[in-house]
C-alpha cells in the first residue's frame, strides 16, 4: 500500500478500550451525548429497571409479518484468513434492503393497510354492494370512482416512496470496492462482499460492511473515520490497525498470513467489540493471540476520513451494527385523527339509524332488510371518503408553511401527520444541556484548596505558569511562593494532557480542536490561554508549547482510559521525555473521585458552591508511578485485554487496584454552559400558555436548580421543593404527602429518589407530580427520561412534547406524542429521530403558539365542514325518499354526486386551511390563548352535534322548499335543489372564514363559474331553457336565503353577546 506522505489530521483520540456496552444507538439505555462527558453533573444514575407499559396501549395488537419469522439466534464466529466460498456463504449476504415491498407483496400489502382504515373499508363494502342487483343504485362508477381515486393517491405515494428506497438501495449495493485477492485487486460491488474478504478502502470512501482494520497507510497504523451517519456524532474517531499486521512489509503479505479472527456475536452496541486475532508467528512457529477491541473496527456506513486502509470483513448485511440499529418506531397517530375516527363510527350509527327509520316508517314489509341496505348505500355520503384526502392535503400545507417560515429557519417537518398535535400540547419535557443551554463551555473557576481563581484573577495563573516554565523558579523568593507556582503548573499541565482532544491545523495555519465533549475543548482552550497550548497529538505522543519560553514539551502516551457513563471518569498514563517520569492523570465526577483521591476537607463543599453557581464541576488528580509499578500494571492489563469473558470488568479491576489509589488531588474546575438565546422568554411564554414543564437532566441537583431559576423555568414567586437521597418507601410517601398541599411549587428530585418513588409508590407520585407546574428531574438516565414520558402519557392521557439535542434524548423523543429535536453541536441524531427538527429552543414558541394553533383550528374546521357536506346531502335524500313513499331512489346520480364532493365544493372547503382566527402578533403576545386549544373545543361532540343539527335544518329546508315552490316544475327538482345546495355550501364556507385570503376568494369565484359552465355541459340534469328564467333565479335565491341566512343571524348574535375570548384582544 502506498504511504500517504501528508500528515493525518488527528481529530480525536479514540479510546483504546471498549465502552462497557454503555453506548447504544437510539434505543440504548445510556446513549452518550452532552450529558455523558467527563464531568460530575452529567453522569447519569443507573437506569430505571421497572419498565411500565403505557395504559393506553394495553389492549393494542400490532400485527407484523416479521412476527411469523422465528427469532434469529446469533453466535460468535471465528473466520479464517483465505476462507473458502462454502464458509463465506454461511453468513448473511451484504445487501442493503430498505424496501417495504416487492413486486409480489406491494399491491396486497398496501391494500391491506388501507382497508384497515374504517373509512376505506366502509366504502369498499358500499362499492361492492353495487354488484348485487337488488342493492344497485345509480352508476357503479359513482361509488368506485372516489374510492379508487383515494386509493390511487395513497398507492402512488407508497409506490414513489418505495421506488426511492429501491433506488437508494441499488445505489448502495452497486458501489464498487477493491478486494485484495491472490490474483491482485478486484473491483466488486458492495453486495458481493462476503465475510472473510480483504477490502481496500480509500479516503472519503464509505465502509461497506463491518470490518477489522488490518493495515493503514500511516506508519503508526492509525486512521480516522467519520461516524455521523451511524451515531449522529460529528467528531472523527481514531481507529488502529492490528499491530502485527501493520508491521508487515507490504499489503500483499496479508495473503500469506496463517490465522483467524474471532468476533463476538452480532449485537447493536456500536461502542463495544470483543475479538482476538490468532496467528502463527513465522519466526518462532508459535501461536500468538492479539486482543481486538472497538478501536480496531470500522463499522458499516462510517466513512474513512484519512489515508487508506485494508479491512477484514467480519459482519455483513443484517448482522452489521448499522442494520441492527435501524429501528422503525411505531407510527404516531395524532389526537385529531383519533377523534375523527370516533366521529366516523358515530356517523355510521347515524346512517344505520336513518336507514332503519326510513324502512320502519314505511312498515317492515317483505324483504325489508334489502331496503335497509339500499338506504345505507343512499346515505353513504354521510361518511365522507374525501375527509381523509382533505386532511392529508391540509397536513402537507401546514408542513410547508412551517418549513417556509423565515422566523424559524432550518425547521424540518419529518412526520407530516402531526402538525395538529402542536396545538394540543399540555406537557413539555425538555433536556437541559444543549437544549436550554448552548453547550458552549467556558472555564470560569479553578479551585485548588487554599487558592481559588475566577475570571478576574486568571492573569495570576498566567504569571505563575510563566515563572514555572521559565528559568526564574530558582530565584523565586519564599517557599510558599514556590509551592504555589509548582501547584499551578501541576494542575494546568494535567488539564493540558488528560483529555481526548486533538488539534487540527487548518489551511490558514490556525489550530482548532476536535473532541466529542465541548467541556474538554473549553478546558484545552483555557490552558492555551494560560500559556500551555496543545499543538500536536497522535496515538503515541502529545506535544505542548509553552508560550513564555516557546519551548515544546513532548510526552509519550502509554495508556489511555476513556470516559464511560459507568466509570464517570477518564485517565491517561504519560511519560515525560525530559524527566522520564511516569505520571497517571485522572479527572472525573466528584462522586467517584472523592473516594479515589487522598483525604481532604474542602472538595465536597466547593463542589456544592460551584454547582449552586450553575457551573459543571470536574475533579483533577495525579499519581506518580515507578517503572516497576508501571510494568506490573502493563502485564496484568495485557492479560485482561485478551480475555474473552468479562474483559471490561477485568480491565477496570486492574485499573482500580493499581492506579486508582491515593491519588494526589490537584484541584477542581468549574465550567459554565451558557443559556440558549431566548430561553427565558420562551419558557415564560410556555408557562403562560398553560404547559406544565419538566426538565430532565443528568446534572446534579444544585446545578439543575440554578439553571431552572436563571432560565425563568421557576417563576419569581414560586417555591422550590427539593427531594434527594431518599432511602425507603416510607420517606418517599412522606415527601409525596408534603407535596399534596403545594400545588404551585417547583419539584426538584434526583434520579435515585425518582427511581424509588416510581418503584414503591408510582401512582401516588405521578398523581402529585403531574399537577405541579414545574418538575426538575436530576441525575436522569436516558431510560428514565423515556419511562417518565410514557408514565405521563399513560396517566394523564394528555399530549406530551419532548425536546432534546443529544443521542441520549432519542428514546424520550420517540416515546412522546410529539418529538422535537434540536440540531446540536454533537450532531443530528436527536434531530433525525424527531418528528420536528428545529435549530434553537426559542423556535418552539412560534411552532406551538402560531403553527400549532393554526394547524389544529384549521383541521378541526375543515373536517367538520366536510362531514357537514356529506350530512346535508343525505338529509335531502332522506326527505326526498320520505315524500316518495320511502322508496330508496337516488336523488342525485352520476356526475352530480361525483362533482358535489370534488369540483363543486372541494376548492372553497379546502381553502379553509388558509384561515386564521387571530393574527400572528396576537397569538404570540397572548400565549394564554393557547389554553383554549388544549380543551379540544374546536372539534368535540358538542360541535359535531351542532353541525348535525345545522345539516338537518339546511337539508330539510332546501328539499322541502324546492318541492313547495316548484310544484309546477317538479321534473326540474334535481337542478333546483342541487343549485340551492351548491350556493348554500359556498355561503357556509364564507360564513366560517375569519380572515379572508385571496385564494379563498379565487376558490369561491372559480367554483361558481365551473358550476355555471357545467350546466351547459350536462344537459341530462340541467334544462337551460328553464334555468335561464327569472322564476328559477328568484326562487333558488329564496331557498338559499332560508337555508343559510338564519345561521348568519345566529353568528352575529353570538359574536355580539358571547364572543370568543380572543375577540376581546382586538
Amino acid at each position: 500500500m502506498p504511504r500517504d506522505s501528508r500528515p493525518i489530521a488527528l481529530q480525536r483520540l479514540m479510546p483504546f478500550t471498549n465502552r462497557s456496552g454503555s453506548r447504544k444507538i437510539r434505543t440504548s439505555d445510556s446513549i452518550h451525548s452532552d450529558e455523558d462527558p467527563l464531568i460530575d453533573e452529567e453522569a447519569a444514575e443507573p437506569s430505571l429497571r421497572r419498565r411500565q407499559r403505557p395504559k393506553d396501549s394495553k389492549n393494542r395488537c400490532h400485527f407484523s409479518w416479521q412476527s411469523l419469522k422465528p427469532a434469529k439466534i446469533y453466535k460468535p464466529r471465528t473466520v479464517p484468513f483465505h476462507a473458502d466460498d462454502k464458509t463465506k456463504r454461511r453468513f448473511s449476504p451484504n445487501t442493503v434492503i430498505n424496501q417495504k415491498y416487492n413486486i409480489i407483496t406491494f399491491i396486497p400489502t398496501v391494500l391491506l393497510e388501507q382497508f384497515v382504515v374504517f373509512f376505506n373499508l366502509y366504502f369498499l363494502l358500499v362499492a361492492l354492494s353495487q354488484f348485487v342487483p337488488a342493492l344497485k343504485i345509480g352508476y357503479i362508477f359513482t361509488y368506485f370512482g372516489p374510492l379508487c381515486f383515494v386509493l390511487l393517491v395513497t398507492i402512488s405515494k407508497e409506490a414513489m416512496d418505495d421506488l426511492h428506497r429501491y433506488k437508494r438501495d441499488k445505489e448502495a449495493n452497486s458501489q464498487l470496492y477493491q478486494r485484495l485477492t491472490a490474483g491482485g485487486l478486484q473491483h466488486v460491488p458492495s453486495s458481493k462482499i462476503r465475510v472473510g474478504d480483504l477490502v481496500v478502502l480509500r479516503k472519503d470512501q464509505r465502509v461497506p460492511a463491518d470490518m477489522v482494520l488490518l493495515r493503514t497507510s500511516d506508519d503508526t497504523g492509525s486512521c480516522f473515520i467519520r461516524t455521523d451517519q451511524l451515531d449522529g456524532e460529528t467528531d472523527w474517531k481514531l481507529r488502529l490497525a492490528v499491530p502485527s499486521l501493520q508491521r508487515q512489509g507490504h499489503d500483499d503479505d496479508l495473503l500469506q498470513v496463517r490465522g483467524s479472527i474471532y468476533a463476538d456475536k452480532p449485537h447493536k452496541d456500536i461502542h463495544s467489540f470483543v475479538g482476538t486475532f490468532t496467528h502463527i508467528n513465522e519466526d518462532t512457529g508459535m501461536e500468538q493471540v492479539e486482543p481486538l477491541g472497538v478501536e480496531n473496527t470500522m463499522w458499516m456506513n462510517t466513512v474513512l476520513a484519512s489515508g487508506s486502509a485494508i479491512g477484514f470483513v467480519i459482519y455483513t448485511g443484517k448482522d452489521t451494527r448499522a442494520v441492527m440499529n435501524t429501528n422503525h418506531p411505531e407510527t404516531k397517530v395524532g389526537l385529531l385523527d383519533l377523534e375523527i375516527n370516533r366521529l366516523a363510527k358515530i356517523l355510521f350509527l347515524v346512517t344505520l339509524g336513518m336507514s332503519v327509520v326510513m324502512v320502519g316508517l314505511n312498515g317492515f314489509h317483505g324483504l325489508w332488510y334489502i331496503y335497509v341496505f339500499r338506504f345505507l348505500i343512499l346515505f353513504s355520503s354521510i361518511i365522507p371518503i374525501s375527509l381523509r384526502v382533505n386532511l392529508d392535503m391540509g397536513k402537507s400545507v401546514y408542513a410547508r408553511q412551517i418549513e417556509k417560515d423565515d422566523e424559524i429557519p432550518g425547521t424540518i417537518v419529518r412526520t407530516s401527520t402531526l402538525p395538529e398535535e402542536l396545538g394540543r400540547i399540555e406537557y413539555l419535557l425538555s433536556d437541559k444541556t444543549g437544549t436550554l443551554t448552548q453547550n458552549d463551555m467556558e472555564l470560569k473557576k479553578l479551585h485548588m484548596g487554599t487558592m481559588s481563581y475566577g475570571l478576574d484573577t486568571m492573569d495570576e495563573i498566567q504569571t505563575h505558569l510563566a515563572s514555572a516554565f521559565g528559568q526564574e523558579l530558582v530565584g523565586i523568593s519564599g517557599k510558599g511562593r514556590r509551592n504555589i507556582v509548582s501547584r499551578v503548573r501541576d494542575i494546568v499541565q494535567a488539564l493540558a494532557l488528560c483529555h481526548n482532544v486533538t488539534p487540527v491545523v487548518n489551511i490558514d495555519g490556525e489550530i482548532t480542536y476536535q473532541a466529542s465533549s465541548p467541556d474538554e475543548v473549553a478546558i484545552v482552550k483555557w490552558t492555551e490561554k494560560m500559556g500551555l497550548a496543545l499543538v500536536a497529538r497522535d496515538i503515541n505522543k502529545i506535544e505542548l508549547r509553552v508560550a513564555a519560553s516557546g519551548e515544546t514539551l513532548t510526552f509519550d502516551v502509554l495508556n489511555i482510559f476513556p470516559f464511560t457513563s459507568e466509570t464517570k471518569r477518564m485517565g491517561i498514563i504519560i511519560r515525560d521525555r525530559q524527566t522520564q517520569e511516569i505520571i497517571f492523570y485522572e479527572k472525573g465526577a466528584d462522586v467517584v473521585m472523592a473516594r479515589i483521591v487522598q483525604y481532604n476537607d474542602w472538595l465536597d463543599e466547593e463542589c456544592g458552591n460551584m454547582a449552586r453557581e450553575g457551573l459543571r464541576t470536574l475533579v483533577v488528580a495525579k499519581k506518580r508511578m515507578s517503572e516497576e509499578v508501571y510494568e506490573e500494571f502493563r502485564t496484568r492489563y495485557r492479560e485482561a485485554e485478551i480475555a474473552l469473558h468479562e474483559r471490561n470488568a477485568l480491565k477496570q479491576s486492574v485499573v482500580e487496584e493499581i492506579l486508582e489509589t491515593e491519588l494526589e488531588l490537584l484541584g477542581l474546575t468549574g465550567v459554565e454552559d451558557k443559556l440558549q438565546e431566548g430561553v427565558k422568554n420562551t419558557l415564560e411564554q410556555m408557562r403562560n400558555a398553560g404547559l406544565r414543564i419538566w426538565m430532565l437532566t443528568g446534572d446534579k441537583i444544585e446545578t439543575a436548580t440554578c439553571i431552572a431559576v436563571s432560565s425563568k423555568l421557576v417563576s419569581r414567586n414560586q417555591s422550590i421543593h427539593q427531594v434527594a437521597k431518599l432511602k425507603s418507601a416510607i420517606e418517599a410517601m412522606d415527601e409525596i404527602d408534603a407535596l399534596q398541599s403545594k400545588t404551585d411549587c417547583c419539584l426538584v428530585i434526583d434520579g435515585e429518589s425518582l427511581q424509588l418513588c416510581l418503584e414503591s409508590c408510582q401512582e401516588e407520585f405521578i398523581e402529585v407530580a403531574t399537577r405541579l407546574p414545574v418538575v426538575v428531574c436530576c441525575r436522569c438516565s436516558p431510560t428514565q427520561k423515556a419511562d417518565i414520558t410514557r408514565l405521563i402519557k399513560g396517566y394523564t392521557k394528555k399530549r406530551v412534547l419532548c425536546i432534546g439535542d443529544g443521542g441520549n434524548d432519542v428514546s424520550m423523543i420517540q416515546a412522546a406524542h410529539v418529538g422535537v429535536g434540536i440540531v446540536g453541536k454533537e450532531g443530528r441524531q436527536a434531530s433525525l429521530a424527531a418528528d420536528f427538527s428545529i435549530t434553537q429552543f426559542s423556535h418552539l414558541t412560534k411552532l406551538l403558539l402560531w403553527h400549532g394553533r393554526n394547524s389544529y383550528k384549521r383541521s378541526a374546521k375543515l373536517s367538520q365542514f366536510v362531514i357537514h357536506r356529506g350530512l346535508i346531502i343525505s338529509v335531502m335524500q332522506a326527505v326526498f325518499s320520505a315524500i316518495f313513499y320511502f322508496a330508496p331512489i337516488a336523488l342525485y346520480q352520476g356526475m352530480l354526486i361525483v362533482g358535489y364532493a370534488t369540483v363543486y365544493t372541494m376548492a372553497p372547503v379546502f381553502s379553509l386551511v388558509l384561515d386564521q382566527d387571530v393574527s400572528e402578533d396576537i397569538a404570540l403576545i397572548y400565549p394564554e390563548l393557547y389554553k383554549d386549544l388544549t380543551k379540544g373545543r374546536s372539534l368535540s361532540y358538542r360541535t359535531f352535534f351542532t353541525w348535525l343539527l345545522i345539516s338537518v335544518y339546511q337539508g330539510g329546508a332546501i328539499m322541502v322548499l324546492s318541492i313547495l315552490l316548484f310544484e309546477d316544475e317538479f321534473i326540474h327538482i334535481v337542478s333546483i335543489s342541487f343549485t340551492a345546495l351548491i350556493l348554500n355550501e359556498l355561503l357556509m364556507v364564507a360564513l366560517e372564514i375569519n380572515t379572508w385570503h385571496r385564494l379563498m376568494i379565487v376558490a369561491e369565484v372559480v367554483t361558481v363559474l365551473i358550476y355555471v359552465a357545467s350546466m351547459w355541459l350536462l344537459p341530462t340534469y340541467f334544462d337551460m331553457s328553464f334555468i335561464l328564467t327569472t322564476r328559477f333565479v328568484w326562487k333558488v335565491a329564496v331557498i338559499t336565503a332560508v337555508s343559510s341566512l338564519p345561521l348568519y343571524i345566529v353568528k352575529f348574535i353570538k359574536r355580539r353577546y358571547a364572543p370568543p375570548s380572543y375577540t376581546k384582544l382586538f
